[in-house]
């Protein structure tokens, strides 16, 4: 199993009065820390218009954390696709792989927040085909020579040839948990990442899937199931929970209202509590002994992105964490 971490969001919580600029030296100090400690991916999250800073510029940071770093993989997880021209997505999705010589994962998903799609122009109702066609339009540039193909959504000549070329084979891994998302990633897609809403139960069911779509359409070459999860590590359980706790449900309380739309002043006590369920923290041995369910269920070619990432608790805090994640966990799951 590989082990990962992020997701760099650079939210600044309403009690942190640190500038824009601070949050982002943070996230470069922690990409640092994930390189040094062996750790294998590293990754950003987007979104648009929030009033806490939330992370929009996702290939910017990659950039600057392929400067940061020599041997993790550096990824979105998620880039909202219907958002961008997926020319320039490519070109950029480009350039950072040649920044970082070719270390680069491209994760979408169709977005859902309105307030995003009506900014951008962009229609809802056209979520799906403009994923699919970003896929394919970036597939197209990324390949030799001019694109040879029709964009439904971008006009471009099929005649262009989009440069650069990225350093290796750019994967693309595509989110969501509904059927038809899952099923889209395993026709289209070189991966699949599993929200963190999805209990191992929830998660085995569509990897089953994906394996059986695979198989039934004959669609050959490697797949890689991505899992997500919010967590820490710390001396005991306890620790580790009120160490990670306002980050996470802040994370948690600003996410129902970009999915919503509505304000959300704060998480219910049951909510809560399934937050914390949902979790994975504690000692080394006790987050080892969790992931190691995952392995058992989904194989040990299983990527597990452990969101340790929560605004606002603290950078050496989080550093701290990543070091006993690369020292004292990954070691025991390979």
């Amino acid at each position: 199993m590989k082990l990962g971490t992020g997701l760099f969001t650079c939210q600044r919580r309403p009690d942190d009065d640190r500038s824009a600029s601070e949050v982002y030296d943070e996230m470069l100090t922690l990409g640092r820390a994930i390189d040094d400690a062996g750790l294998d991916s590293a990754w950003v999250s987007e979104h648009h218009f929030a009033e806490d800073d939330y992370l929009a510029g996702t290939m910017p940071a990659l950039g600057a954390l392929a400067a940061v770093t020599e041997d993790v993989e550096l990824g979105t997880c998620i880039a909202l696709a219907p958002l961008y021209d997926a020319v320039r997505l490519a070109e950029d999705v480009a350039t950072v792989d040649n920044l970082s010589g070719g270390r680069t994962t491209l994760g979408l998903a169709i977005g859902s927040n309105p307030a995003e799609f009506a900014a951008f122009g962009v229609p809802r109702d056209e979520r799906v085909e403009r994923l699919e066609d970003a896929v394919n339009l970036c597939r197209a540039a990324w390949s030799p020579g001019p694109l040879d193909y029709e964009a439904q959504f971008h006009d471009v000549s099929p005649d262009v040839t989009v440069t650069p070329k990225p350093a290796h084979d750019v994967p693309v891994m595509l989110g969501g948990s509904a059927k038809p998302a899952v099923r889209r990633a395993a026709r289209v897609a070189d991966a699949w990442c599993s929200p963190s809403s999805l209990s191992l139960g929830g998660v085995k069911k569509r990897v089953d899937d994906i394996h059986a779509v695979r198989e039934e359409e004959g669609i050959d070459g490697e797949f890689t199931v991505y899992v997500l999860q919010h967590g820490f590590v710390a001396d005991s359980e306890e620790e580790a929970w009120e160490a990670m706790r306002e980050g996470y449900l802040y994370i948690q309380r600003r996410y129902a209202e970009i999915f919503s739309g509505e304000s959300v002043a704060e998480l219910s006590e049951e909510r809560v509590d399934e937050l914390r369920e949902q979790a994975i923290y504690g000692t080394p041995e006790q987050v080892t002994g969790e992931l190691r369910r995952y392995e058992d269920a989904l194989g040990d070619d299983t990527h597990f992105v452990f969101r340790t990432y929560h605004p606002g608790i603290g950078t050496d805090r989080m550093v701290e964490c990543i070091e006993r994640l690369g020292s004292e966990v990954a070691p025991r799951l390979r």
